[in-house]
């Protein structure tokens, strides 16, 4: 029966002719008990065919069906070895499936920006060009040409702005990643950063908007900044809040960007620990420094915004070695002696005297500076005491770097060493360089 089911089926047929042949085998087995003389026999021929016929099959199925399942097995291991293998910021763009903004290649951006015709800016991260995008839209894209940060502050734009949208946070578009060359696309801010605007020869009767208007901006920069401390899955410190970095839309409204120094953490997070100074000379809070005046957190940020807010009010820098007054040189403690004189009208600036809202902001930035984290406003606090009244305000205690005579012998102990370390940073000049984000011409 065996070798009939063999005979017309060929190679392919003897594992559908082993089963058939397995059914048939009691009969005969039946045939041969009354063949005693030839039973033993018949059956070890038997077992050595089914022995036969058995491996057969399985070299049939392991050449047609094992082999290429294992084939395909170890190309499927050589391809993920070599996604592996690929450097940091294309393992970064892998792992962000839900990114919204668009990858363009290094072609794309050549074409958006024209050959790179027009230039916007240039800083210690590369350079920034004013493109259009084929919709029409205008943009500024920063090229990161210094290779020595290996992408961090990418990685650090993409992960953060990358997944936020707030009317007062800097949109990114997209950006490109191709080998070497690497860009950012940010939509374009037609009045460029705020420090262009702020700081005057003429005094701040020289600015293109009210002191209403200044007050919108300053609280448009606060709602951006609480929005990146509480408002988002993470927590973003900026780490470099300054009037460089905020940019002004066509109607002046404020946008926070440059988060090439920022910094990622979970909510339930009360301190973060930073491995050198971030930010930048004249911004950076104490804590960043020195560890005795606090924990590096979300008030490091209050802090570069308090500095900010006192320059917005006198239209100057807060150090000035230019001005002939030498108790006007460090404007916050000059400002904070005049503010205590309770008079009704203040003189801040050499050219216009201010009430109201000007008083206001320098009271909010001389909170937002004092010396200790612990004694600062969050930043949500912020918000409420610059939409409330300047009434309604008290009046600070005195910054650490004020330089009253009635300064307490430990107050006075406290800053020699903080005079010392105004001196550190000083000497140091700048402690790191920073991209020239997006600035309108």
């Amino acid at each position: 029966m065996f070798a009939n089911l063999t005979k017309s089926k060929g190679l392919l047929s003897l594992p559908y002719s082993l089963v058939k042949g397995e059914t048939h085998f009691p009969a005969c087995m039946e045939d041969m008990y009354h063949n005693n003389h030839y039973f033993r026999y018949a059956v070890a021929v038997v077992v050595v065919i089914e022995i036969a016929q058995l491996l057969l099959a399985l070299w049939i199925l392991g050449r047609f069906i094992f082999a290429p399942i294992s084939l395909l097995i170890l190309m499927a291991y050589k391809l993920w070895s070599s996604h592996v293998s690929i450097d940091i910021v294309e393992k970064f763009l892998q792992d962000q499936q839900m990114l919204s903004p668009t990858r363009y290649s290094y072609t794309d951006i050549i074409a958006i920006t024209g050959h790179f015709r027009e230039k916007l800016g240039q800083g210690g991260f590369g350079s920034v060009f004013r493109g259009m995008l084929l919709s029409g839209q205008h943009v500024a894209i920063k090229m990161l040409e210094n290779s020595q940060f290996n992408g961090e502050e990418f990685i650090n734009e993409v992960s953060t702005i990358g997944r936020i949208h707030h009317i007062n946070i800097v949109r990114l578009v997209g950006f490109c990643s191709e080998g070497s060359k690497r860009a950012l696309v940010y939509e374009y801010m037609p009045k460029g950063s705020l420090d262009k605007y702020i700081f005057s020869t003429r005094g701040t009767s020289n600015r293109p908007f009210s002191w209403d208007k200044l007050n919108e901006i300053a609280l448009g920069v606060a709602r951006g900044i609480d929005y990146l401390h509480r408002g988002c899955d993470m927590q973003i410190l900026h780490f470099d809040i300054k009037p460089h970095n905020i940019l002004l839309d066509q109607h002046f409204n404020p946008k926070v960007s440059d988060f090439g120094l920022a910094k990622l953490y979970p909510k339930d997070y009360s301190h973060v620990s930073v491995s050198a100074a971030r930010g930048t000379i004249g911004y950076i809070a104490p804590e960043l420094v020195s560890r005795n005046f606090g924990i590096v957190f979300d008030k490091s940020d209050v802090y570069s915004f308090g500095m900010l807010l006192l320059e917005m009010a006198g239209g100057r820098r807060n150090v000035d070695r230019s001005i002939e007054n030498t108790s006007q040189v460090y404007y916050p403690s000059w400002i904070y002696d005049r503010l205590t004189q309770n008079n009704e009208i203040i003189e801040i600036n050499n050219n216009i005297e201010i009430h109201g809202v000007e008083s206001k902001l320098c009271k909010v930035g001389l909170w937002c500076i004092q010396m200790k984290s612990s004694n600062r406003p969050s930043m949500d606090k912020v918000v409420e005491m610059l939409e409330g009244d300047e009434d309604n305000l008290q009046m600070p205690p005195r910054p650490f770097f004020s330089s009253s005579q009635q300064i307490s012998a430990r107050q006075s102990s406290m800053q020699s060493s903080s005079t010392e370390l105004s001196t550190m940073h000083f000497r140091a000049g700048r402690l790191f360089k920073f991209g020239s984000i997006i600035r309108g011409m």
